[in-house]
């Protein structure tokens, strides 16, 4: 009897045994090479903002996604290729788009019964059509970035130290679609989006409620002015009856290079300022935020209403009252919700912590906050007791235990006051 599969020498056995044998080391024969040809996508794609050629070819200058499982799905892994890399670079300004997929060796040049993932097919439903994939026409593109101008009107201009290159400028600026190659660049700025949030998805430009917020950087090259891409924002204008808008932030991102320089601050102030000069706006708010843009926006929002009058310090230990909630939305277009988170911010930087009569009256303070959805979740089990069987109720009950309610109240305290004392401390750094 005669046993074998591909490259596996071939073995003349006589037992059904040994035939098990031959067959399992050639199965995991198979499976180790396979595995050869898993890569990671995270890894495998590679980002760059290009502003000179030599950027190209300096590893220095790539980034990475910090999400693919959007495309490649949630293992975040594409099988059939050793060595792969995904490059996708964008010139700094208008992001025209080189595209090129690269690898060492493909699955099917060992296995011809298997098929490797379609790399190409995945990337290309998501980059917008203009791109090259050769890298002397990207070369080319590069060459007219000088005639790339940033879109629509400029909001505010920022300067930025940095220890290599010294003093940088940035602008903000808020962009129409009627802007000539808007459309076609918001498509490329919004590709972006699929790597770095979670959870995005695109949104149709040609909806005139939505607005455009773009930052840029200025800087030289062979004497004359550039501008590259930093980040971006979206706002929908809802309607607010009768006459009234809330612009809600849809989607808010800084590109990799840039993070951690206070871009985001530059950009949520710049947009809220903008909104806050609108008479017809009622008040500002974010769709399904994160958890760091709620701390940019604590951030912010503090900065902004710590020169109010209802939130002087006189004030802040009489507690959450009405005229802090109106002046906020009067004046700054801040709702009542994040009005409250400001309050025990601003109470908390006015509050001797080590006082144990001034820490206490804190303490209660965030606490009734945070208690009201156990009030409501005790509220609706009242409720709901004369349609729930006995064993239901039971484990209803147990829900609710009061021991438990503490526990993870005192945990979500804790938290909301490390985070405040963050946002204190980032105040005091730029006091």
């Amino acid at each position: 009897m005669l046993a074998g599969c591909h490259s596996t020498p071939c073995v003349y056995v006589t037992d059904g045994s040994a035939v098990e044998r031959v067959l399992m080391d050639s199965v995991i024969f198979k499976v180790k090479k396979l595995a050869e040809y898993k890569c990671d996508t995270n890894e495998a794609l590679c980002l760059k903002l290009v502003r000179f050629p030599e950027d190209v070819e300096d590893d220095s200058t790539t980034f990475h996604p910090e999400y693919s499982h959007q495309i490649y799905g949630d293992d975040e892994v594409a099988f059939g290729y050793k060595g792969l890399q995904i490059q996708l670079f964008y010139t700094a300004g208008n992001l025209s788009t080189l595209f090129k997929v690269k690898y060492s060796s493909k699955v099917t040049e060992v296995f011809d019964c298997v098929e490797p993932d379609d790399i190409e097919g995945k990337i290309r439903e998501i980059v917008p059509a203009g791109f090259t994939c050769n890298a002397d026409d990207f070369s080319s593109l590069l060459e007219k970035e000088a005639n790339f101008k940033p879109f629509g009107t400029l909001l505010h201009t920022y300067t930025v130290h940095s220890e290599e290159a010294g003093e940088l400028t940035y602008q903000i600026h808020k962009a129409e679609v009627t802007c000539p190659g808007f459309l076609e660049y918001h498509e490329r700025l919004q590709t972006f989006l699929m790597w770095f949030i979670e959870t995005a998805s695109f949104i149709d430009a040609d909806d005139d409620r939505w607005d455009f917020f773009l930052v840029f950087e200025k800087y030289n090259k062979d004497g004359e002015t550039l501008y590259a891409t930093v980040g971006y924002m979206t706002v929908y204008n809802y309607y607010v009856y009768p006459d009234k808008t809330r612009p809600r932030v849809s989607q808010m991102l800084i590109l990799p290079p840039f993070q951690g320089e206070g871009h985001g601050a530059q950009l949520l102030e710049a947009v809220h300022r903008f909104y806050c000069s609108l008479p017809k706006v009622q008040d500002i708010t974010a769709e399904d935020p994160s958890d760091s843009y709620v701390k940019l926006r604590d951030f912010v929002l503090v900065k902004f209403c710590q020169g109010l009058q209802s939130f002087s310090a006189d004030k802040l230990h009489l507690g959450f009252s009405a005229d802090m909630a109106k002046e906020a939305q009067d004046k700054l277009k801040i709702n009542k919700k994040h009005a409250r988170r400001v309050y025990e911010i601003l109470r908390l930087r006015a509050t001797d912590m080590s006082d144990e009569e001034q820490a206490r009256a804190f303490r209660l303070e965030v606490k009734k906050r945070l208690f009201g959805p156990y009030r409501k979740n005790q509220r609706e089990l009242t409720k709901m007791r004369k349609c729930l069987r006995p064993e239901e109720l039971v484990s209803h009950m147990d829900q609710m235990d009061t021991q438990t309610q503490h526990e993870e109240l005192e945990k979500s305290y804790q938290g909301v006051v490390e985070d405040y004392r963050r946002i204190i401390e980032r105040i005091a750094t730029q006091a």
